[in-house]
């Protein structure tokens, strides 16, 4: 069936719109194809990069050199880059994929992968002319060279466009030349191109260059020493120097002035590859401690059958369930999304830019909550091994250092925050997401007299479904009365926006993971997804414990009087639920069954 525009929720309209279960994507309707590459993803993690996690974690930069050499040879560099440029040019959800099961080995490999594949390939893929393309994609795509990004400053880190690296066009009009100073390039040790944002004279937005690097013909490039960093440790990171670096007019990237639209949009993809990124992460320590858990007895009993360490165990796998049937639902929205732009004439830069611009607020909402979920993970990991954990003889410990860096790059975790709801209020502002008629009947219904009726809940999470729907008129409540009381001043409330972030995005993962589990119900069988059906209930009764405390933060921060006393009944209806979830069982039948399996079996 030739998807049209309407059946396929435009980015953000999760929030306003009822979504089928049958219209979502999952883990379970990967394809053949895709079953064959995730096998040869994991086969070659489990050969090339986990036995050698010691030489990682021991700063071994050259081997990361050589598996990413490796992985060209295998194709994994190439399967986004289009087959004109000697790419495999497979579907997002296939690119996804394939970031998904090679980043849990090392979170050394899995930067230095992401850099390259992401930010460090994908400007020239989206923005490059023909000639630029043919040039230097080809070598990317096959490992023969890599690519680092070149954006953050000293004095430049979230605030993108405010560099001051400089490109001034020589007399003759064939070259820039640019000089300053970047700071934490992943790659920088071993790339032999960079994507570099400069100033052209007072500029009010950067631009993007794409500069060769030849260790033995520098041009004017130097290096910093490696970083020593808290993880990712065999990532190289260095500060690379530029001083008279000379590029020719024809390696500009897109258009004068064009270097922010590029670097925003680059992120956008390399939001929801870094959430990838985290999800094998999660189910290998998952795996990890729910084996350690069962072989390790305390009081003569394994610690896997005690209270306290199934809280962890269920936790954990549930998170990670959540996070996969988030990213994937949202991987496919975009893989169609840029299929429909093909097939309206669209050039296949053109597609896959909007198509993954129209899911900004997705991509962002990923990033948040994965890398938070994943440093979860490895910390009740640690936990779990007791002592042991913290040794640097078992993994967890540096499963911990890892995932801490994925809060902060790709955009902070609180710039993320920040965007999400942003992003939403524009899009509403554009007409593209229909916000105010949604949040007028919420006041609507606010005033009215609610129902005392007892709805029928017997159909497989109907009430669940039903309080998904409510906690979106949470959001509508919040978030529409902020709009109407501050306006375009509503960026600088940024608590305010925090705290409605947080609703947002609880929202999304929810609803994800109920409708994963919804479908696949249907199809396998209610007993054959029990647990499942236990993790999105466990993943809903937290979020809405969430959404409660965010939204009498936001509510009680801007209203007042009547305003504030009607809000807060709202709050409590709409979080509201008939039958209480029983925890306690949720969390033992998760456990029980990852103990069964002896790993993360979902």
């Amino acid at each position: 069936m030739a998807e049209t525009e309407k059946d396929i929720l435009r980015g953000g309209q999760f929030l306003v719109k009822e979504t089928n279960c049958e219209d979502i994507f999952t883990p379970e309707d990967f394809s053949e194809e895709q079953q064959m590459m995730k096998e040869s993803v994991i086969e070659f993690n489990d050969r090339e990069i986990i036995p050698n996690k010691p030489r990682f974690e021991a700063k071994d930069y050259a081997l990361t050199e050589e598996v990413m050499r490796k992985a060209g040879d295998m194709g994994f560099l190439s399967v986004a880059v289009p087959e004109a440029y000697g790419g495999m040019g497979l579907g997002f959800v296939s690119t996804v994929l394939t970031c998904d099961y090679i980043s849990s080995g090392t979170g050394s490999f899995s930067t230095a992968f992401g850099a390259h594949t992401g930010i460090g390939t994908m400007p020239i893929t989206l923005y490059g002319t023909e000639e630029q393309k043919q040039k230097y994609v080809p070598k990317l795509a096959s490992g023969e060279w890599f690519g680092a990004y070149c954006l953050t400053e000293p004095g430049a880190g979230s605030d993108a466009n405010s560099g001051k690296t400089t490109a001034e066009l020589s007399a003759d009009g064939k070259t820039y030349k640019i000089n300053g100073q970047k700071m934490w390039i992943s790659n920088a040790g071993f790339c032999n191109l960079m994507i570099v944002f400069a100033r052209i004279e007072d500029d009010k937005n950067i631009t993007g260059f794409i500069v060769e690097y030849d260790k033995n013909n520098p041009n004017g490039i130097t290096l910093g020493e490696e970083e020593h960093k808290l993880g990712i440790r065999a990532s190289s990171t260095r500060q690379v120097f530029f001083n008279d670096t000379e590029v020719p007019v024809e390696n500009m990237l897109a258009g004068r002035g064009e270097g922010f639209k590029i670097a925003m949009n680059a992120l956008n993809v390399g939001r929801i590859k870094l959430a990838a990124a985290c999800l094998d992460s999660q189910r290998r320590i998952t795996t990890t401690a729910v084996q350690y858990a069962n072989e390790r007895k305390q009081f003569k009993t394994p610690i896997a059958d005690f209270g306290a360490i199934k809280i962890k165990l269920a936790e954990m796998a549930t998170n990670t369930y959540v996070g996969e049937s988030a990213t994937y639902r949202a991987s496919k929205n975009i893989e169609d999304r840029i299929a429909i732009r093909e097939a309206s004439g669209n050039t296949h830069q053109e597609a896959e830019l909007k198509g993954v611009e129209e899911y900004a607020i997705e991509c962002s909402i990923l990033k948040v909550a994965v890398s938070e979920d994943v440093q979860n993970c490895a910390d009740e990991g640690i936990q779990v091994f007791g002592g042991m954990g913290f040794s640097e003889e078992t993994p967890m410990e540096a499963a911990w250092r890892d995932a801490r860096i994925a809060r902060i790059y790709e955009g902070t975790n609180e710039i993320n925050r920040l965007l999400s709801v942003g992003m939403l209020v524009k899009k509403a502002m554009k007409g593209h997401v229909d916000l105010l008629g949604p949040a007028m009947k919420v006041q609507e219904e606010l005033m009215g007299i609610p129902s005392f009726d007892t709805p029928d809940y017997s159909a497989l999470l109907s009430e669940e479904k039903a309080m998904i729907a409510k906690l979106k008129k949470v959001f509508l409540m919040v978030a529409g009365a902020a709009v109407q009381k501050f306006g375009p001043d509503l960026e600088n409330h940024q608590q305010l926006l925090a705290a409605a972030a947080d609703i947002l995005i609880e929202v999304y993962m929810a609803e994800s993971a109920i409708l994963r589990t919804e479908k696949n119900a249907k199809r396998f069988g209610e007993d054959a997804q029990a647990t499942q059906i236990a993790m999105s209930k466990l993943y809903l009764y937290h979020a809405v414990e969430t959404i409660e405390t965010k939204g009498k933060e936001a509510i009680i921060s801007f209203a007042e009087g009547d305003e504030q006393r009607m809000m807060l009944m709202g709050l409590k209806r709409f979080t509201k639920y008939q039958n209480f979830p029983n925890v306690v069982a949720l969390r033992n039948e998760i456990a029980e069954k990852v103990k069964a399996e002896n790993k993360y079996c979902f």
